[in-house]
């Protein structure tokens, strides 16, 4: 069980930096890893704004952090099946790929809301500040699983955005 050694046929690196992304139409929570893929860590929760000034945000991140590549939720039901909020999250990681010209795969985000919550429960924060930080721990958790698929795999893991998923079950992400 070891991580992915070569780059995927849609571009998405076997090692580098990659920042997932908790979508929302309120708010989005990132988090990012080290190059080598091997601790995930909760970065910010960016308030949604208008498409320019969104892009721009992610275009920054993207420089800032060294950012190889993206991996976003898809938020999907239990039995495999997509709701309109899956269309929303593949509709937000074409145009996240599109405007900052990184590799993109979408990742089943199931129970990471319910995950988040819980370990920031542990920390024994306010409501408050569990409000502000639960979208950025759901990325965490999100990109832990991500990562944790790919070691047990020993490739990558996750949908390609030009995968359809009519023909094919979600449950094997």
């Amino acid at each position: 069980m070891s991580t992915p050694t070569t780059t995927a046929d849609d571009g998405f690196p076997a090692t580098g930096r990659l920042a997932s992304v908790d979508y929302g139409t309120v708010r989005i929570g990132v988090a990012i890893c080290d190059p080598d893929w091997i601790l995930a860590s909760p970065l910010e929760t960016h308030p949604v704004s208008t498409p320019e000034k969104d892009a721009q945000y992610f275009i920054d991140l993207a420089k800032s952090e060294r950012i190889a590549a993206w991996v976003v939720g898809l938020p999907i039901h239990c039995d495999g099946g997509e709701s309109d909020k899956s269309k929303e999250s593949r509709k937000f990681a074409a145009w996240l790929k599109e405007n900052t010209g990184l590799p993109t795969r979408l990742f089943d985000e199931r129970f990471t809301t319910v995950a988040a919550n819980a370990k920031i429960r542990q920390g024994k924060t306010t409501r408050k500040k569990t409000k502000q930080r639960v979208d950025a721990v759901a990325a965490q958790v999100l990109l832990e699983s991500f990562l944790e698929a790919c070691r047990y795999r020993g490739e990558l893991a996750g949908h390609r955005l030009e995968d359809s998923t009519s023909d094919e079950s979600l449950d094997d992400a």
